[in-house]
């Protein structure tokens, strides 16, 4: 889905919608309170937020995993697969599952540690474990009780922060801020933090620890180049600002909703207006992954990394989870 525009906005049709957001809120409460999480035997780490569509998750799992190797830890991604039909749980096989099979976040994550499809978050651990994971990272599923959680990490990008700070359908919020920050082990805030979501936590009783995406050094050939650009994700501006800030020429942009399913038409009609240009048809990776094998010769991949600020606050924090 694509965010409506009053998601940002604290008049308009949100101050409407405010009632069905306290009932939403209200019967996500009211499971947590029944629910009976499974105890994994082993440290369930999870990167979650608090609002709907993209925040940075993904790109911070891929580096969890990194640290994580560094450590000789067998590392198991876990992903609802959201996007992709099968119900799991099910390994992710990038060479023969697609992103209409098991989502794109997944076939990202498994090109660096076996990843795991599972609507149901609990067979899935289960699976991991059987198959030898020491240590279980959630590519989301924070307001998912099934499972409990060794440490929980709400990611939240700076430049869009809560929107209007209301819960769904009347903002992006899937539960009160407050709420999700008092489960939460600590915050990782995307920067740039235009919106001061810093100031917001400056006194918060949780670290709150700064990272950025960078584009990786495979992206520089497409400095002072012409690009048409498109992207299917939560927020498709952070990718062309992304552009921009490389030093590219975007002659055109083209934003999708998050998860979108181009079709080999849209795909064509974008590569005509490439050539037409003598420009380069760009996208992000998650994007890129959602191709078909023919529209994927028409189109490159901007993949991004995440830098932390001081990698030293992560390194701590995983420490205290991690058996020795």
């Amino acid at each position: 889905m694509r965010a409506p525009e009053f998601w940002t906005q604290l008049a308009g049709i949100g101050r409407y919608l405010a009632p069905l957001g306290q009932v939403f809120a209200g019967l996500a409460r009211l499971r947590r309170a029944v629910s009976s999480p499974w105890q994994a035997p082993v440290p369930v780490i999870c990167v979650g937020n608090l609002v709907a569509g993209g925040a940075g998750k993904t790109p911070v799992a891929l580096e969890l995993s990194l640290l994580l190797r560094e450590q000789k830890r067998a590392i198991h991604f876990l992903s609802r697969g959201y996007g992709g039909s099968l119900r799991g749980p099910v390994r992710v096989e990038p060479a023969r599952h697609s992103a209409r099979d098991v989502g794109d976040e997944p076939l990202l994550l498994a090109e660096l540690a076996p990843c795991w499809v599972a609507r149901d978050r609990v067979a899935g651990a289960r699976a991991a474990i059987e198959d030898g994971a020491e240590v279980i990272v959630m590519d989301d599923g924070f307001q998912n009780n099934a499972l409990a959680k060794t440490l929980s990490l709400i990611v939240v990008d700076g430049g869009y922060g809560f929107g209007n700070g209301r819960v769904m359908p009347a903002g992006p919020l899937r539960e009160p801020v407050a709420e999700g920050i008092a489960r939460a082990d600590a915050i990782i805030l995307m920067e740039p933090d235009t919106c001061d979501v810093g100031a917001m936590f400056q006194n918060a009783p949780i670290p709150v620890i700064r990272a950025r995406l960078a584009p990786l050094p495979s992206a520089q050939r497409l400095i002072g180049r012409k690009v048409i650009a498109f992207a299917g994700i939560g927020r498709p501006e952070k990718f062309f600002t992304t552009l921009e800030e490389l030093g590219c020429n975007i002659v055109s942009r083209h934003g999708f909703a998050d998860h979108h399913q181009f079709t080999p038409d849209e795909i064509m009609q974008l590569a005509e207006t490439a050539n037409a240009t003598n420009a380069v048809l760009v996208t992000t990776a998650k994007d890129y992954a959602r191709l078909d094998p023919d529209s994927r010769l028409m189109a490159e991949p901007v993949a991004v990394a995440l830098e932390w600020r001081n990698p030293l606050e992560i390194e701590t924090l995983l420490a205290k989870v991690l058996p020795d």
